[in-house]
């Protein structure tokens, strides 16, 4: 391996040791025993969950071409995911504010195994059983276990501002720390042990059992709003309406698609940017590094948001814009550097300068997930919680269907150029999201001075 695939791996381990072992108080919040030992908890079960999904990320596709599938067939199995999760993640998902979040929590888990089980088949249609379970799986993980935790967080009376610290240290390990060990596990698995490529998938349900077993055993169950007057559908008319009549919540929802849509698109798109003529690059490796700039980013957002300035409404304007010039440097290289025909060899001049942007784009990633999960706890209304983040995943998942369909229609250019332009506007709706949380502050400080003022019109 060169050479420089290790140096960038050095650096970014370096810099992340340095942000961890040089934080000082203002950096710290400092908390309670009792609330550490309930985030010890929340870190642990959402390790186990993230070991679960991590596993089998690599492995999917391969997965199903050592079963001879083609790329057309393997793309429908992926669209499956997708539209499975906007259609039928997001009707279970929304029943955890009526059913319960940590019901919804075991079903994730369920599921989930469920959904490993049927990798050990070769047929078509049991695979796509699996997908359609696993699309339901990830709008539970990425709804249910956060409703969780913020539901239970406040009906134990802890300071909001320790919520940030949950967030921070969950996105640290669960995407960074056990993504990189989950990988590395799954290629000792595959790789090194030979035991084929569904063992990621049997480990997979293992980690997955062993957090549901923790969840049944240590959490309590909280609801949003539990009232057997309510069906589905007034929970959707309902969650509906929150989103129109709250610009901040309608806000929050487009910069959260419009962020993670370009999110999925680059885990799809970095490949062939940093291999356009079949240069031999080291994947896994690659895939560790990007976890590890990940990392990065979540130990600069804990940082920030430990503080009281910047606002997380404020510095994400700018991780925002960072994120959108990181994908434009595909789009730079082509322009100025003239690409070679030569097929296989080693990495090019271009692709490791698009490497250390995408490097970039991942702290960015790593700054994203706690901050938004910060706003979302603000914003979000409690009894609906569920159902309104299951809602911000369907223009996502719509978005992500038509990238995966439409794939080889447009140059790999134009789609990191439509990803840049989404996440300048998401920068954009950033800063309103920002003038709108200020805007109040003032009208309160003018309703004040105006009826000091009626009170005491001699006082000017």
């Amino acid at each position: 391996m060169e050479v420089f695939y290790y140096l960038v791996f050095g650096v970014l381990g370096l810099v992340v040791a340095a942000l961890e072992l040089s934080k000082n108080n203002k950096d710290r919040i400092n908390t309670s025993s009792a609330f550490n030992s309930f985030k010890n908890n929340y870190l642990l079960v959402y390790s186990l969950m993230m070991a679960g999904d991590w596993l089998q990320g690599p492995y999917v596709y391969y997965l199903y071409s050592t079963y001879g599938f083609s790329k057309g067939e393997i793309g429908q199995l992926f669209i499956a995911g997708f539209g499975s999760s906007m259609l039928f993640g997001t009707i279970v998902g929304s029943l955890a504010d009526k059913q319960g979040r940590k019901r919804a929590c075991v079903t994730y888990c369920i599921t989930y195994i469920l959904s490993c089980i049927t990798k050990h088949s070769p047929q078509y249609k049991v695979l796509m059983v699996g997908r359609v379970l696993g699309g339901i799986a990830t709008s539970l993980l990425f709804s249910s276990f956060e409703s969780w935790l913020v539901a239970e967080h406040n009906k134990r009376g802890f300071e909001q501002q320790w919520l940030s610290v949950t967030f921070s240290k969950a996105v640290f390990f669960g995407n960074g720390l056990v993504a990189i060990i989950a990988g590395l596990f799954g290629n000792l698995l595959v790789h090194s042990f030979s035991l084929g490529p569904v063992a990621p998938f049997d480990a997979a349900a293992c980690f997955l059992a062993i957090g549901m077993a923790v969840i049944l055993s240590s959490w309590s169950e909280n609801y949003g709003d539990p009232s057997e007057s309510k069906d589905l559908l007034t929970q959707f008319r309902g969650a509906a309406v929150a989103i129109a009549s709250d610009e901040k919540i309608a806000l929050l929802g487009a910069i959260q698609s419009l962020f993670e849509g370009s999110m999925y698109t680059f885990v799809f798109l970095w490949t062939p940017a940093l291999s356009p003529n079949d240069e031999e690059i080291p994947h896994g490796f690659i895939f560790a590094t990007f976890m590890l700039a990940s990392m990065l980013g979540s130990s600069l957002a804990s940082r920030l948001l430990a503080r009281s300035s910047p606002k997380v409404e404020s510095y994400m304007q700018i991780v925002f814009l960072v994120s959108a010039a990181s994908l434009l440097l595909p789009i730079l290289m082509t322009l100025f550097i003239a690409p070679t025909k030569v097929k296989g060899g080693g990495i090019s001049f271009s692709g490791c300068f698009q490497l250390l942007g995408f490097c970039i784009f991942e702290a960015c990633v790593g700054l994203f997930w706690p901050s938004i999960m910060k706003m979302r706890s603000q914003y979000i209304p409690e009894e609906a919680r569920s159902t309104i983040m299951n809602f911000f995943r369907i223009p996502l998942n719509i978005f992500v269907c038509v990238v995966l369909y439409n794939v080889n229609a447009f140059p790999i250019t134009v789609m990191f150029g439509m990803c840049s332009i989404f996440l300048f506007v998401a920068s954009l709706l950033q800063r309103r999201l920002m003038l709108i949380v200020d805007k109040p502050k003032t009208n309160e400080w003018t309703q004040l001075n105006e009826r000091n003022t009626e009170e005491d019109p001699l006082n000017i």
